[in-house]
C-alpha cells in the first residue's frame, strides 16, 4: 500500500499545524482513561485482563472501560493530528502496521461526513466501521453523534481502542464500541442479523491488494439489512480495485458521492439489492 503523505494528512493548512499541535498538547493531558497498569496480556488476542474496578481520576467506577485491549508494542509511534466536528483529534500510529495508520480513505469520508451530517442524519445512528485501523472515521462519526462500533482484527484493537478512548471520553453522546471482527468468519455468531441492525456501515481503504476481498463482501451484505446505507471511500490503486468495484455494483445500488482526482480516492453510497 502507498504510505501516508503530506498531502494526504490532516485536512488543514500546513501554517495551522503549529497552532493545532499547542491546543491537542493541553488536550492529552484531560482526564482520560489511562493504559491501566498490573494486566495480563495475551500476546494472540491483544486482550488484558485487569482485576481491579474501572476508574476515573476522582476513583469511582462510573466511566466506561478504560481499556479492554492493549497496544501492540511497535518500535515507534507518532502523532498525527486533525480537526473535525469542532474537535481537535490526537490519532496515535505506527507505519509497522498498515491497520495502525491514517490512510486517504479515511481522510475523505471524515471531511464527507462532517459535511453531510445533517443530510445524512448521523445524529443517533447506528453505525458499523469495518476495517477501522487506528480509528479516525469512528471518532469523527462518533463525535457527530452515531453510536459507533469499530471493528478490525485483534492485533490492532489496541491502539484503536487506546485512540477512541482518548479522543471521545467526555466528548460524545454514545461511547464508541471496539469489537473484533474478522472479515467472512463467524459473522451471524458474532453479529446476528436479529440482535444488530446498523444504519451505517463505514469503510475505507479496505479494498487493496489482499486475498480477502471475497470474505470482504460476504462480510458488507451481512452486516446490510433494509435501509442499511453502506459508505465506502478507496483509493484506487490496483486492477483488481477496480475488479472489486464492479462485482460490488452488481451486488449493491451504487451512487459515487465525491471523487478526489488528486489522490485517486471515490467515495460511494450503496444499499444492498434486494430479491
Amino acid at each position: 500500500m502507498d504510505m501516508c503523505s503530506s498531502s494526504t494528512t490532516p485536512p488543514v493548512f500546513l501554517e495551522e499545524t503549529v497552532k493545532i499541535e499547542d491546543q491537542v498538547k493541553s488536550q492529552e493531558n484531560e482526564s482520560i482513561p489511562k493504559l491501566q497498569e498490573n494486566v495480563v496480556h495475551s500476546h494472540v488476542t491483544g486482550e488484558c485482563q485487569d482485576n481491579r474496578k474501572d476508574f476515573n481520576d476522582e476513583g469511582s467506577s462510573s466511566v466506561p472501560s478504560p481499556q479492554k485491549f492493549l497496544p501492540i508494542n511497535y518500535s515507534s509511534y507518532t502523532k498525527e493530528y486533525y480537526s473535525y466536528a469542532g474537535k481537535n483529534i490526537i490519532i496515535q500510529e505506527s507505519i509497522e502496521s498498515y491497520g495502525a495508520v491514517v490512510w486517504p480513505g479515511a481522510v475523505a469520508l471524515c471531511q464527507y461526513l462532517e459535511q453531510h451530517s445533517e443530510e445524512l442524519k448521523f445524529q443517533d445512528a447506528t453505525a458499523i466501521e469495518i476495517g477501522a485501523g487506528p480509528g479516525l472515521v469512528s471518532i469523527v462519526a462518533s463525535l457527530l453523534g452515531a453510536h459507533v462500533t469499530a471493528t478490525d482484527l485483534p492485533d490492532v484493537l489496541g491502539n484503536l481502542q487506546y485512540n477512541i478512548l482518548k479522543n471521545t471520553h467526555k466528548s460524545t453522546v454514545h461511547q464508541p464500541e471496539v469489537r473484533e471482527l474478522v472479515w467472512g468468519e463467524d459473522l451471524e455468531l458474532n453479529f446476528p442479523k436479529s440482535s444488530y441492525y446498523y444504519d451505517f456501515i463505514l469503510a475505507t481503504d479496505v479494498v487493496y491488494h489482499h486475498y480477502f476481498l471475497d470474505k470482504l463482501l460476504t462480510t458488507m451484505i451481512h452486516l446490510c439489512q433494509p435501509g442499511t446505507v453502506l459508505l465506502w471511500a478507496n483509493k484506487f490503486r490496483f486492477s483488481t480495485d477496480y475488479e472489486f468495484l464492479e462485482k460490488f455494483k452488481q451486488i449493491f445500488n451504487t451512487t459515487l458521492l465525491a471523487e478526489f482526482p488528486e489522490s485517486t480516492v471515490k467515495i460511494f453510497k450503496a444499499t444492498l439489492k434486494w430479491d
